[in-house]
């Protein structure tokens, strides 16, 4: 339930840290020792992340400690053993399909909610952003990118297929085309790239990079919040290929909305 306590424990366990300030929520993946490879506890404080920040939330910052975003997954997922007490995915490729599919369903909600209009989502990415980096770091409406940001879709090299809720605002980015050569050539996209064919907003030198971001926040936090989050819904119905007069119809209701909440309580 949004606004329900968090446990720090799992966090603890997941590797990441949450920092709430007023409307401004910052996550932290905290393993730097690795560059911040993720476990399916990561996918679970994410989760459980999303489930607890409380509705005064209105712009969620995703960054990475240390000097890289996120390597991806932890290679302890390849072993027979597992990971930190996790099954790792030979364990689980023994499950029938549908508990493979339930399970990796659950994973998935630790990204999902950072696509919902409630509130803006903002990756910070320096560093390395493989595999499931680069999908959380796309899980979010926009992208800011140090200099030395490598992005990469790693998973068809390792013989696995992009299951974090990436591959849709991939080519929603750069196309479908484009999107398919980065997936099956496995290669990195850099900084500049990444700015020039619409995978980041903006790139900017490392030691700006935390600046980069505090502005955007200051900024997507002038408007009223009603805006915003009508804005944001409207943009994602049009992503999602609505024709002309579907999303003229959901832009008067979106405004019919406004107007009603901006006039409540007013007299006549």
């Amino acid at each position: 339930m949004p606004g329900s306590t968090i446990d720090t424990d799992l966090l603890t366990r997941g590797g990441v840290r949450l920092d709430v300030e007023g409307a401004r929520a910052t996550i932290t993946l905290d393993r730097p020792e690795v560059l911040n490879a993720q476990t399916p506890r990561t996918w679970e404080a994410l989760r459980a992340i999303g489930e607890a920040l409380d509705a005064k939330v209105r712009v969620v910052v995703v960054r990475g400690a240390g000097r890289s975003f996120s390597a991806g997954l932890d290679r302890g997922l390849f072993s027979v053993d597992g990971v930190g007490g996790t099954p790792g995915l030979f364990q689980l490729a023994k499950a029938p399909a549908d508990q493979i599919e339930a399970t990796v369903a659950q994973f998935q909600r630790g990204f999902a909610w950072l696509h919902d209009p409630a509130r803006l989502t903002v990756a910070a990415v320096q560093g390395h952003a493989i595999g499931a980096g680069f999908q959380l770091a796309l899980a979010c409406d926009l992208r800011v990118l140090a200099e030395d940001a490598q992005l990469c879709m790693a998973e068809t090299g390792l013989g696995i297929v992009p299951d974090l809720g990436g591959t849709l605002p991939l080519v929603r980015c750069v196309g479908y085309a484009r999107a398919a050569e980065i997936c099956v050539s496995g290669r990195r996209v850099d900084a500049q790239e990444a700015v020039r064919i619409g995978l980041a907003n903006t790139v900017v030198p490392l030691s700006e990079l935390d600046s980069a971001v505090d502005e955007i926040v200051a900024t997507a936090l002038r408007p009223l919040e009603g805006a915003v989050r009508e804005t944001l819904a409207l943009l994602a119905h049009a992503a999602d290929g609505a024709d002309l007069q579907a999303q003229m119809a959901a832009e008067r209701a979106a405004q019919a909305r406004r107007l009603q909440e901006l006039t409540a309580g007013l007299g006549d």
